[in-house]
């Protein structure tokens, strides 16, 4: 398979210490390939810390997102991200929505740390750490690698078609379920 060009790249990197504009290059590189690396994942975090913290960025949230979220924690459901984006800009994100503070519904965070979003072993892994059979969790996502590879853990998943996302394939839509928002959504915790 040889090794990835990102990695190459890095290599070429001055060994008596990265240059500024080697390690700015870099990053460039990586955001143009639209790369959803965890180190470039963690600096991006660690940027916005600075943005939400001042107030000077919101995390945008759909309308649907601050009531469900407080109807499954009230249901006893637990809510859990996975996201390309760092733990600490999850974090940010639903802290500082635009609808408030919504961390106190979540009670977990994974990132690339458990793997790739579209590798069946980092769904395995999120069951695992939240100590729930596969079948028992259902997966949101608006991508359908992402969802086949939940449903190859065991899990269930539904695709979010939201306004802006990619549109789905007649195949996609007869072999996913498909909500608009999470309001379509009845849920309600296994005996």
């Amino acid at each position: 398979m040889g090794t990835p060009q990102y990695v190459e790249y890095a290599a070429t990197m001055n060994t008596d210490g990265a240059k500024i504009d080697n390690v700015t290059a870099f990053i460039h590189y990586l955001i143009d390939k639209d790369l959803k690396v965890t180190p470039l994942k963690t600096l991006q975090g660690l940027i916005w810390a600075k943005g939400y913290t001042a107030g000077q960025l919101k995390g945008h949230v759909y309308e649907d997102v601050p009531v469900t979220f407080q109807s499954w924690r009230e249901a006893g459901l637990i809510i859990a991200v996975y996201s390309s984006g760092s733990v600490a800009a999850q974090k940010l994100i639903f802290g500082h929505s635009i609808a408030g503070n919504l961390l106190p519904h979540i009670s977990a965070h994974f990132d690339t740390h458990v793997g790739h979003k579209q590798q069946e072993e980092s769904y395995t892994n999120i069951a695992k750490a939240l100590n729930v059979p596969p079948e028992e969790v259902l997966f949101l996502t608006d991508v359908v690698g992402e969802a086949a590879a939940a449903r190859a853990a065991g899990m269930q998943s539904v695709i979010l078609q939201r306004p802006g996302n990619a549109p789905l394939t007649a195949d996609q839509t007869a072999s996913h379920k498909i909500a608009d928002n999470f309001l379509q959504l009845r849920l309600s915790k296994t005996p």
